[in-house]
């Protein structure tokens, strides 16, 4: 193989002989173990990388990969930034870092033992206390945890950046909820695909070893009382901005994801909330913040923690991953003490180095900062001062008065680090372009000590020249290729050997605040689709220029708005035109029965049980939220708009009869379809038995359309609706999905299933006699001339099915998604 780089690439990607240069050794000399890819990249036309980037770019899409911003222009749902080249790193090299990583995590974590024990490293003055206890990080109520094993640090990881002579150094510590891993392994399944033979050919060790120790040390060291250990993942929730990243990891490692009100603590012992009942939680491997864990014993305001938590992690009754209170290592002021540290509590030096750091609590280091401020970068002492990074050498005049006057006036809030001018690497925009790149590597402790993902996390700045990389700033991001000396074997975390244990349990663990979401997906999936057809029956009809289009809209605005998609005008409100207002019905946000509102509120819904939807449901999720995105002025513009939202429902009623496995939380979300249709269709059918019979005839037509039964009318009786066959398709045909009689047959049989098999009694009050009322109707009586006395008895019928559908649903939420009685089996054995 040529030594050199293919001159169509080398010659667009300048070398920078003043810092380190992952790719190249020198100009147009590729290292070692980026030969082979930079040969592979060199053989390939600009056609074929465009493509692969394309590949990348849609396979993000597709797979709702985000990382949240806040107050982000692009929305709260920002999609991740992946360049598609890897960053590779040699064998012999990784095996140096990898074992360096493990001791600093072997290492962190006994410093986290002496803190909230003994606390000798204070006592001998190798830690100064204003450093501990001036911080919030540090959690009294955690003095005297024993955690199991003496692990308090199960996940941990370590931003490292490239000196300009090669070597690596310790940026920042990550103890509490380190993110990044799922991430990485997303990464790792995208670029892997983007370029299999490379992947392949390089032997590139797998990722799966990593994720499964740590889903095994987590079952082995949990408190688990000879019961089959329940792990779950604990997220803030969908507003978190790597939520993505807990969803993948959850499904990944086959943990059930929650939140805080997921979990209820008894006896000192937590509890997940399931559809079955209370079931124990042994393990806890957390994404959420120390301070929101618990809001009885840390931050009170807390609407994110388990009340009691911190009780039951001391009296041992569940293992969490991290130990409450890991986040006092995250302060940037601890780096400088580390040598000396490590020293006294392993008996070894440092292996991995932390870049130069001065804590400027101490009186000499803060003279230093002052004197070498061009010299360093200035950051917070602590986490929770939320201060982005400065370079001293751009602080001039009035800047670097205030920034002295401030260090001056709270020394111990400040740190002053060496400036590591960060090694490069090429990313691909049409050409290679050279961008500062750093690694966040991963550890997991495993009752045998701690394993580190062989692979990282490639954070990348987002501009030529930018030194600060953050994610939150726009940062890219990069699979890593750590290279082995041999072929490597694939592994996954499926089980080589399933037990009997594995296939009782494996439906039993639905939270019942997932069941709740995905019941209130039905309910809105279908609002949607009834709203849209709806508006596209009354859209229809305004643009019409048939003569007659005025009377052919009879009763569909009222119907509208007794449905709730039109909103009922005020004395106040302006007077506007049908077309006004339907568009409003359509677009309008402030209005919650709009189908705009209607598609946030299911996005809302399906957002909280994102790991259990495929990435093709979830795509077509992602498509439907953005279709009413964009400014609808006109009908021309609305009814197109309309059409792909009624294609979505469908797609996503398909996805859910066709992809989604039929346990409990599938059936309440086709609860919640069935009870919003059967509402709907009781709201929609009243409205013409409110009118006399001429008006009432013009209603029909439309009336089918929007209860998407026209063509099944057509079909059977080839003439113009009339009163009898319409009632009868739309109310009481069985075979019609579209009728009253289908959706109280499909409640029966779900409501049956899910109560007998959920422990709960079935609430035939509810259903059953209407049923019986549909069941012994009499049809014949539409036969006589005068039929409005059998109009009457229907929209009675009709009142009481509506009445059924919302006693359902208060019914289904008292008693599957709220745990306020205590079961007799929850008594723990002594």
């Amino acid at each position: 193989m040529s030594a050199t780089m293919p001159a169509g690439l080398i010659e667009t990607y300048p070398f920078a002989a003043d810092r380190y240069d992952e790719m190249l050794a020198a100009a147009g000399q590729p290292r070692a173990h980026w030969r082979a890819f930079a040969e592979r990249l060199g053989g390939f036309p600009e056609e074929a990388l465009l493509q692969r980037a394309d590949f990348v770019r849609n396979a993000i899409e597709s797979d709702g990969v985000t990382y949240n911003v806040y107050t982000d222009p692009k929305g709260t749902k920002r999609p991740w930034e992946l360049d598609m080249l890897p960053l590779i790193v040699g064998a012999d090299e990784w095996a140096a870092l990898s074992d360096a990583v493990a001791q600093r995590a072997r290492l962190l974590n006994a410093i986290l033992a002496d803190l909230y024990g003994p606390r000798a490293l204070l006592a001998e003055g190798l830690l100064p206390p204003a450093l501990v206890f001036g911080q919030h990080g540090y959690k009294w109520p955690c003095q005297g945890v024993q955690p199991p094993a003496g692990i308090w640090l199960h996940s941990y990881g370590l931003d490292l950046a490239r000196a300009p002579d090669g070597k690596w150094w310790a940026i920042a510590d990550r103890t509490q909820g380190p993110s990044g891993a799922g991430y990485a392994l997303q990464n790792r399944i995208i670029v892997s695909r983007t370029f299999p033979d490379a992947f392949r050919e390089l032997h590139v060790q797998p990722l799966a070893a990593y994720f499964r120790a740590m889903q095994d040390s987590l079952a082995r060291l949990a408190p688990s009382d000879d019961e089959a250990p329940l792990s779950v993942l604990l997220t803030p929730g969908p507003y978190n901005e790597t939520y993505f990243e807990h969803a993948f990891l959850a499904r990944y490692l086959g943990f059930p994801l929650v939140e805080g009100q997921d979990l209820t603590v008894r006896d000192d012992t937590v509890y997940l909330k399931t559809l079955r009942g209370l079931r124990r939680v042994h393990a806890i491997l957390r994404r959420l913040d120390d301070d929101f864990c618990d809001p009885l014993e840390l931050r009170a305001d807390s609407a994110l923690g388990i009340p009691g938590l911190l009780g039951a992690i001391r009296a041992g009754r569940v293992l969490m991953a991290n130990q409450i209170g890991s986040g006092v290592l995250e302060s940037a002021a601890l780096l400088g003490f580390l040598p000396a540290i490590c020293e006294r509590l392993l008996g070894e030096a440092l292996k991995m180095p932390s870049v130069a750091t001065w804590w400027c609590g101490e009186e000499p280091a803060l003279e230093y900062v002052l004197e070498h401020l061009d010299e360093l970068v200035i950051k917070p002492a602590f986490s929770s001062m939320h201060m982005e990074a400065v370079f001293g050498h751009e602080l001039k005049g009035e800047a670097r008065r205030r920034m002295i006057e401030r260090i001056v006036a709270q020394p111990h809030a400040y740190v002053g680090q060496e400036w590591v001018r960060l090694s490069q690497a090429p990313v691909w925009n049409r050409r290679l372009m050279p961008r500062s790149v750093g690694m966040r590597v991963f550890a997991a402790a495993t009752p045998d000590g701690y394993t580190v993902m062989p692979g990282a996390l490639g954070r990348v700045a987002p501009r030529a020249g930018m030194e600060v990389i953050s994610m939150q700033r726009g940062g890219l991001s990069k699979d890593t290729w750590i290279r082995a000396d041999a072929p490597v074997v694939r592994t996954s975390l499926l089980k080589r050997r399933l037990g009997v244990i594995d296939l009782v349990c494996g439906g039993a663990d639905i939270p019942s605040r997932v069941g709740e979401n995905l019941f209130w997906m039905g309910r809105y999936a279908e609002r949607c689709e009834a709203g849209a057809r709806l508006l596209r029956a009354a859209l229809v009809r305004v643009s019409s220029s048939e003569p007659d289009s005025e009377l052919k809209l009879s009763g569909l605005f009222s119907a509208a708005r007794r449905a709730g998609v039109l909103p009922t005008p005020d004395e106040d409100s302006q007077p506007t035109t049908a077309e006004e207002a339907l568009l409003g019905a359509l677009t309008d946000l402030d209005h919650p029965g709009s189908v705009a509102a209607n598609l946030r509120a299911l996005a809302f819904s399906a957002g909280h049980v994102k790991e259990r939807l495929s990435s093709d449901n979830w795509h077509a999720l992602n498509r439907l939220e953005q279709l009413l995105s964009h400014p609808i002025a006109s009908v021309d513009q609305a009814l197109p708009a309309i059409d792909q939202v009624m294609l979505s429902c469908i797609s996503m009623a398909g996805f859910a009869m066709d992809d989604m496995t039929r346990d409990e939380g599938w059936r309440f979300l086709i609860l919640g379809r069935r009870i919003e249709r059967l509402a709907g269709l009781a709201t929609l059918l009243s409205e013409p038995l409110e009118h006399g019979v001429q008006e009432r005839e013009r209603m029909y037509e439309w009336l089918l359309e929007a209860a998407n039964s026209i063509v099944t009318y057509r079909a059977r009786y080839r003439r113009v609706p009339e009163l009898l066959p319409l009632v009868h398709l739309l109310v009481f045909d069985n075979t019609n999905p579209h009728s009253i009689g289908f959706q109280v047959d499909a409640l029966q049989r779900y409501l049956s299933r899910t109560a007998r098999e959920l422990g709960h009694p079935y609430p035939s009050l509810l259903i059953d006699p209407l049923a019986r009322r549909l069941a012994d109707f009499d049809l014949t009586r539409f036969e006589a001339d005068d039929c409005e006395l059998a109009v009457g008895t229907l929209r009675t019928l009709l009142g009481e099915a509506e009445e059924a559908a919302n006693d359902l649903s208060e019914e289904v939420h008292r008693r599957f998604f709220i745990h306020t009685v205590r079961p007799m089996h929850l008594r723990r054995v002594a």
